[in-house]
């Protein structure tokens, strides 16, 4: 059982920058971070696998970066030009297959969350 632990939440203003750390417990194939805002779906935000692959999704491309501790089970986000659409709770999920993406479906197992919120 992979177990996960996000850190690293909090509350900024429009325009701010916040990094989120994923720490896993041990190696998996994908990681991802995944974000939920009140009363809308879960949404995937950004992926990384083994071959080095990134993926995120289209409103945060030009603001957001995944990357991963290349020494230990660690995936940060690095969250720049935040805006208060971006407020939701951030999930970390694992997968066991390189072909995961930004897919929820395809995920095993996650953290419980951190809180992001950007006040305008």
């Amino acid at each position: 059982q992979v177990r996960l632990m996000e850190s690293g939440g909090g509350s900024v203003q429009a325009g701010g920058s916040l990094k989120l750390t994923c720490a896993a417990s041990e190696y998996t194939q994908s990681l991802a971070w995944f974000r939920q805002a009140p009363g809308k779906e879960l949404e995937g935000v950004a992926s990384w696998n083994t071959w080095g692959e990134t993926r995120y999704a289209d409103s945060v491309a030009d603001r957001f970066t995944v990357s991963k501790d290349s020494d230990k089970y660690t995936l940060y986000l690095q969250m720049n030009s935040l805006k208060p659409e971006d407020t939701a709770i951030y999930y970390c999920a694992a997968a066991a297959t390189r072909y995961a993406l930004t897919y929820a479906q395809n995920y095993d197992h996650w953290g419980h969350g951190t809180q992001v919120t950007v006040s305008s």
